[in-house]
């Protein structure tokens, strides 16, 4: 029997209204597997009005505005590719236009060519290298390897739709000056989620900023999948191309993105609203179409049906359902105690602490804001745009909370930022943790004696734990 845990988390403008009320949005859904996934509020005129939940890959990590050819090969975090057709929809209708992030030496030119100058790649700490489909690691989704990538630099010539990647520093001497300023254009970054668990039920909350006008408005959510073919669009229908790694990766563009679209009102009074059915498609150029047996409808986990068909606690059924509600909420949670490092490994960490209360010390929290980043410090503007880790069902005030992070770099610096907040998004006092993870050594991967771009170096520097108080 598959679990039924609720798995919740807060989204879109926290800032709340008044001290003690305020109006929000539930938004309940089920994910399959593997999904990159968007929601956005738009006006009864179809008019933008806000972002209010976006997966990190695409968020927060450049998955849209990254080096390297739309069309090359895919795999388990696979380094480079821009991604324009990952969420074209909310793409083209946020209004925000970005420099496009292009190889370093080249304004656009030679971008199917993964073997990179190792003079401009720094370290990366996120992607791995490129797979081979049969290799252990390809479902593993994880390497012991060290691998550096181009970031790239803003292109003088192209633009994008989708944000540049937000999750890294400039490495002096590898990356170009556009590194700096990646983070400074992405406005998406500290609204940006892990992507929920696949097959649980999950919510989300948006609360709306203070004075928002009542009235009608849709609320859509847009879902794309890496290798999800069908009869329509199968894997020779977009043909891939790779000038290096020719034996690396597969074809992965099959099916479009679509969306659910829910219409719902925004009163006084508490409202709901839901959908049981995919609303449209889109390709690379966000213009919306209808369902017209192109895509797959009775597979789950598959075109339209990569949102699992629910049921209300009414009985009804549905892929997305949202729910406005007042809340009153007039006190801050308790900041959350004892954080610690329980076990740390080359490239995970347990950390536990202590449940807050969600009045001072009066009953359980509306959630957890938790992100990491590399280093040792974390200030409140850091952690708005540091990296997000799904968030932990929140237990009664005095008792241990755990989560863990997976795939972390080796012998790196981390430091981990935790906050709970209310119903009415107040939030808790900011707490934080450090650690380093620790080293393994692994066989060279060179490419014929030296590196390059993405040639896996040897790091054997001792296992050593250090903790930062």
């Amino acid at each position: 029997m598959a679990r039924l845990v609720l798995v919740l988390m807060v989204c879109g403008a926290r800032l709340a209204a008044a001290d003690d009320e305020c109006r929000v949005v539930d938004v309940d859904f089920t994910p399959s597997e593997n999904l990159q996934m968007v929601a956005w509020i738009e006006d009864a005129a179809g008019n933008y009005v806000d972002t209010a939940f976006i997966t990190q890959t695409t968020g927060l990590r450049g998955l849209g505005n990254r080096t390297g050819a739309m069309d090359l090969k895919s795999g388990p975090r696979w380094p480079y590719g821009a991604r324009e057709d990952v969420l074209p929809i909310w793409a083209h209708r946020h209004g925000i236009v970005f420099p496009a992030v292009v190889f370093q030496s080249t304004d656009g030119s030679n971008d199917c060519n993964m073997s990179r100058a190792f003079q401009e790649s720094s370290t990366e700490l996120y992607y791995l290298r490129p797979l081979k489909p049969n290799e252990e690691a390809w479902d593993a989704g994880t390497t012991a390897s060290t691998i550096f990538t181009d970031k790239g630099f803003f292109s003088t010539t192209k633009t994008s739709v989708y944000p540049p990647r937000a999750d890294i520093k400039r490495e002096a001497g590898k990356d170009s000056p556009s590194v700096e300023q990646y983070a400074e254009m992405n406005p998406f970054d500290t609204i940006s989620q892990a992507t929920p668990p696949g097959d649980m039920p999950f919510r989300f909350t948006w609360l709306a900023p203070p004075n928002f006008p009542a009235g009608d408005y849709v609320l859509r959510v847009e879902v794309s999948k890496e290798f999800d073919f069908n009869a329509s669009f199968d894997e020779s229908r977009y043909p891939t191309t790779q000038c290096s790694y020719f034996e690396f990766g597969m074809p992965y563009r099959g099916q479009p993105s679509v969306t659910y679209d829910v219409p719902f009102s925004f009163a006084a009074t508490d409202t709901g609203a839901s959908v049981d059915a995919y609303t449209g498609y889109s390709d690379l150029d966000g213009v919306l179409h209808a369902p017209d047996g192109a895509i797959t409808t009775d597979t789950p986990g598959s075109g339209g049906s990569r949102l699992r068909l629910a049921v209300a606690p009414d009985s009804s059924t549905y892929r997305v359902r949202v729910a406005t509600r007042l809340e009153h909420d007039a006190l801050a949670p308790n900041r959350v105690g004892a954080p610690t490092v329980t076990a740390v490994e080359a490239s995970s960490a347990t950390i536990t602490f202590t449940a807050p209360g969600d009045d001072g010390d009066i009953g359980t929290v509306g959630g957890y804001e938790i992100r990491y980043r590399m280093g040792d410090t974390m200030d409140e503007t850091s952690f708005a745009s540091a990296t997000p880790v799904p968030t932990v069902q929140p237990r009664a005030p005095g008792q241990l909370q755990r989560f863990t992070l997976d795939n972390l770099g080796q012998r790196a610096d981390y430091v981990v930022g935790i906050r709970a907040y209310d119903n009415c998004g107040h939030n808790s006092e900011l707490v934080v943790v450090s650690f380093q993870t620790l080293t393994v050594e692994v066989g060279c991967g060179c490419h014929g004696g030296n590196p390059i771009g993405l040639g896996i170096v040897v790091v054997a520097l001792g296992l050593r734990l250090r903790r930062r108080r």
